[in-house]
């Protein structure tokens, strides 16, 4: 299991899933809602808009934090506390999909406990 990509249990490549427009769930609540996400092998990831929770900020998480997915409710569910996220680092419109930014969220996000099922 690879911080970038979906947990195999979550999602299943094979079925086509939009999850703009989703509301994120911290494990201790609701932190937004989804404003981009990817479906890449190996780069996946999800960009959250988190309204006034943390002033207008967006956030990306990695697809591997993501824990469940309820298509009924349009609710994503990630594996980490408002405060993890909030304390994540800065997200960068402009290099967000350069490799050093990468990186270095990556690092920030194995610092915490993998979950079921992950081994990154």
């Amino acid at each position: 299991m690879e911080l970038w990509d979906y947990r195999p249990d979550v999602y299943d490549r094979s079925k086509s899933l939009d999850l703009v427009g989703y509301h994120v769930q911290a494990t201790d609540g609701k932190i937004g809602s989804v404003d981009e996400a990817t479906y890449e092998v190996g780069e996946s990831y999800l960009i959250v808009d988190t309204g006034p929770w943390i002033f207008g900020k967006k956030v990306m998480l990695p697809a591997s934090v993501i824990t469940q997915i309820d298509p009924q409710e349009r609710n994503v569910y990630v594996s980490r506390t408002k405060a993890e996220i909030k304390d994540a680092p800065e997200f960068d419109e402009a290099a967000f999909k350069e490799p050093e930014y990468r990186n270095r969220l990556g690092d920030y996000y194995r610092r915490f406990p993998a979950g079921p099922g992950a081994t990154f």
